[in-house]
């Protein structure tokens, strides 16, 4: 299924920008151990090229980060979908929270595979950016919000998934505060040098279950706006 109409002639062209470069890249990813086939059609589909600068595209459909501006950059593709995959494990959460918009990819990811997306910037333009991409790809179900991520968005808690595109030492109290009791919380720790994927359980008691997948690397997560 197309969950992204795209014009014909990205549809059918022998460019890094085609659904063949596309199928390339989901091919790649199952190949390098992502499961979840949910989330592998939808990275499938989704016109990454969008998300980055043009002068980029011919890049869009490799398995790297890449740069998007004000020190940021897009993830990589296995990292979106590893990410995603661990939050949909144990079901479809309702309503997820992403702290940290940037490009709006991982948001557009999310939005394909659950009800509710809410997903917090701070840095405007990136925000402003990502709000258009939005728009252009009739997501309707992404709620956005310009303020200082570590403060996640107490009005819409609780949240059955929360997810961080940045990485701290430490999980903000005040985010893990905003986690359904029984929720999943997916996000890189560490510091730059050297951080890991955790994924953070509730079990309904008000402890976490806490495994690590892997190694990444992720820019900072600063406090307040810019």
């Amino acid at each position: 299924m197309n969950l992204y109409p795209l014009p014909a002639a990205e549809l059918k062209g022998e460019g890094m920008t085609s659904q063949r470069a596309r199928d390339r890249l989901a091919t790649s990813l199952k190949d390098e151990g992502i499961r979840d086939l949910r989330v592998v059609d939808v990275i499938r589909n989704l016109p990454r090229h969008h998300f980055i600068d043009q002068a980029l595209h011919s890049r869009a459909y490799e398995n790297t980060a890449l740069p998007i501006g004000h020190g940021q950059t897009i993830s990589q593709p296995w990292v979106v979908a590893r990410m995603t995959e661990a939050l949909l494990e144990f079901g479809v959460p309702q309503k997820v929270l992403e702290i940290g918009t940037g490009s709006g990819y991982q948001a557009a990811v999310l939005a394909a595979l659950v009800p509710q997306v809410f997903t917090v910037e701070r840095i405007e333009e990136l925000l402003r950016q990502a709000r258009r991409r939005f728009r252009q790809l009739g997501l309707t179900n992404v709620r956005s919000r310009y303020d200082d991520g570590k403060l996640g968005w107490p009005d819409e808690a609780p949240f059955d998934a929360i997810i961080l595109t940045a990485a701290g030492d430490t999980i903000p109290t005040r985010i893990l505060d905003q986690l359904s009791p029984t929720g999943v919380l997916v996000a890189p720790v560490g510091s730059p040098s050297r951080q890991t994927l955790i994924r953070m359980r509730g079990d309904g008691q008000g402890d976490f279950i806490q495994e690590e997948l892997g190694a990444v690397s992720f820019v900072p997560l600063l406090g307040g706006i810019g």
